[in-house]
């Protein structure tokens, strides 16, 4: 008897309120280049081939996504915090076909400059990698340290440092279980997929990605991913 080999499946957290981006909305609702933001995020991953299923979490009673073309498809499951909406995402993801073997990526719906090749070269990083892995950027600027006041206290070390990003790739079975073992704490300390990762002793592969795939958090965000969309487009 065949073994299945593991699938791709991406998980989305798009139950946020994104208050520091100071719109009358959702961030992720927020139009950039003509349309909401996330649908740009969801344009880019429903064009990786590789991934069977893109499961978009959202709030219970948000019906801003709606008829949704294969392979994403939305869960009103979304938590009070991103930690939570990824877990309820991963138990849906389960409990509707998905294997514990099955690889998951997670990414922020904010950063909607993601490109399918970026999501390409992680998956083929981490395919045969026993932990998985997250595209991420080695430090690029001088990192210091603030005081009570303020003010500058110490010039960080930036060698060995890397930018977090999204994707993050991990089995489904291994990150589900790395959060729910925090979930009774509320997830404290727990600020991205890789963290609950490293919290269960494991060390997440980095895999260099791209300084265009920020996340839109300030107002000013905006127009930086105006410009980038805009000058994609043909």
């Amino acid at each position: 008897m065949s073994v299945q080999s593991p699938r791709c499946h991406a998980l989305v957290p798009c139950a946020g309120s994104g208050a520091r981006a100071g719109g009358a909305q959702p961030k992720q609702y927020q139009l950039v280049a003509g349309q909401p933001l996330v649908r740009h995020t969801l344009a880019a991953l429903a064009s990786v081939a590789r991934l069977v299923r893109v499961l978009v979490v959202v709030a219970p009673g948000d019906d801003r996504l709606h008829e949704l073309p294969a392979p994403l498809e939305v869960a009103p499951c979304g938590g009070a915090t991103r930690a939570e909406s990824v877990l309820n995402g991963l138990r849906h993801l389960r409990a509707t076909g998905a294997a514990d073997s099955d690889w998951v990526l997670v990414h922020d719906a904010a950063r909607c400059l993601i490109t399918p090749a970026q999501v390409d070269a992680l998956i083929d990083a981490c395919w045969q990698d026993a932990v998985g892995g997250l595209l991420a950027l080695p430090l690029p600027d001088t990192l210091k340290m603030e005081d009570a006041q303020g003010r500058s206290a110490a010039t960080v070390e930036r060698a060995g440092k890397w930018l977090a990003q999204t994707p993050q790739m991990f089995r489904l079975g291994a990150l589900h279980d790395a959060l729910a073992a925090h979930a009774a704490r509320g997830f404290a300390g727990i600020t991205d997929e890789a963290s609950a990762i490293e919290a269960a002793g494991l060390r997440p592969l980095l895999v260099r990605g791209s300084a265009h795939n920020v996340k839109v958090t300030y107002p000013e965000d905006f127009a930086l991913a105006e410009a980038v969309l805009r000058h994609r487009t043909p």
